[in-house]
């Protein structure tokens, strides 16, 4: 009689948002200003993961951008979106949208018009993003939040007023890079742990998924840095992970080599949270800019634009898009490089492909090493098992 077996993968899971599927549940974080752009995106889009482009001041580079910032930042967009999509044209991309953005509503629309397959949405509650879609787009909407409180609100809000519910969450904890969406005296608090912010959206979540009938992706983000650490948020619940630092470090990063091998040179020491002159904390080196910012020797020149809601110019320290622009480009000393928390662990740079193979293996050895010993009859060796059962 035949032996039968159920066949066992160590694997990850794919990751399904809406009709779409990422072979690996990895999603490159949004970076900007210019550091996640259509090179990046397609490269993680085509290694099997979500990429992701940053539209925040993705104009940088456009002719005419210092007279009409706004125009060359939507030209640039639908650019980088056409560009990505090219060159992944099996891959997903999405669009990071900032709702502190001062023109929020037109780059949603712009970005769903250009072919975004999902428009990832932060830095504020983004209650009524679904309304800026235009009719019959396909796009993917995917909040981010930082408690299972905001994931609530979210869902309730869009439920009454648009009679849909997020496609996908990103729960994005305090050890992320860039701006937080915390008060500074809680970023190092431990209820602010990614592992504890992770279940409760997961239990946030859970009721209208029941009304619903589908799944609603939770997706953790913020200090993750391994295969293993994946392999941790998969057992937890969740669906897949979001991660940047990691991506930064690679060869297709739109960064300049100058920002990569700050990356390389940054020992834990380094890391500091700053006041930022939009409202929010935000994670970076250290570096001179900041120093002479914190002892109020910098002043503002000019407004580039308009591009955050919340920033008060000329009240402000500086411009921060001018900083990170300069900081893109490879000028540090006018500029600051925005990181997560585990930066200081980044040691050289390597191919998008080679992270996510390394990430995928990690995950998998895990995997594998929590499952242990599987026992087969004598005769038979499993394919996926390197363990034989004793007669």
């Amino acid at each position: 009689m035949p032996i039968m077996t159920e066949k066992i993968t160590y694997a990850p899971p794919p990751l399904t948002i809406g009709d779409v599927t990422a072979p690996v549940p990895i999603i490159q974080g949004g970076m900007g200003v210019g550091v996640s752009m259509a090179g990046l995106a397609s490269a993680v889009a085509r290694a099997g993961g979500i990429g992701v482009i940053a539209s925040v001041l993705i104009g940088m580079n456009e002719t005419g951008f210092h007279k009409d910032p706004q125009g060359a930042t939507y030209r640039a967009l639908e650019k980088q979106i056409r560009l990505a999509k090219k060159a992944a044209p099996n891959g997903i991309i999405g669009v990071n949208i900032m709702v502190a953005l001062s023109d929020y509503e037109e780059t949603v629309r712009i970005a769903a018009k250009a072919g975004a397959d999902l428009i990832i949405s932060g830095a504020g509650l983004p209650l009524r993003l679904p309304g800026f879609l235009p009719e019959g787009c396909n796009t993917k909407l995917v909040p981010i939040v930082s408690s299972g409180r905001a994931a609530g609100i979210i869902c309730r809000r869009w439920d009454l007023h648009f009679s849909r519910l997020p496609d996908a969450i990103v729960v994005e904890g305090p050890k992320a890079g860039g701006h937080l969406g915390f008060r500074a005296k809680d970023i190092d608090s431990p209820e602010k742990y990614i592992e504890n912010l992770t279940s409760q959206v997961i239990k946030a979540v859970k009721p209208f998924e029941q009304k619903e009938g589908r799944a609603i992706p939770v997706i953790a983000a913020g200090g993750i840095y391994t295969g293993e650490d994946i392999y941790k948020f998969i057992q937890m619940g969740a669906a897949g992970v979001q991660m940047g630092t990691r991506f930064v470090a690679t060869h297709e990063c739109d960064a300049s080599d100058k920002f990569k091998q700050a990356y390389i040179n940054a020992k834990k020491e380094d890391v500091t949270i700053i006041n930022s002159p939009v409202g929010m904390p935000g994670r970076a080196l250290k570096g001179k800019f900041i120093e002479k910012a914190r002892a109020g020797e910098k002043r503002p020149h000019r407004c580039v634009c308009k591009c955050i809601k919340t920033c008060n110019y000329p009240d402000t320290p500086y411009c921060i898009g001018m900083a990170l622009i300069n900081a893109q480009r490879g000028n540090i000393k006018s500029g600051f490089v925005f990181c997560g928390s585990n930066v200081w662990r980044v040691n050289k740079i390597v191919s998008v492909r080679e992270l996510m193979d390394e990430l995928v293996q990690g995950y998998t050895e895990t995997a594998m090493k929590a499952a242990g010993p599987i026992l087969y009859p004598s005769s038979h060796k499993h394919p996926l098992s390197p363990h034989t059962a004793n007669p």
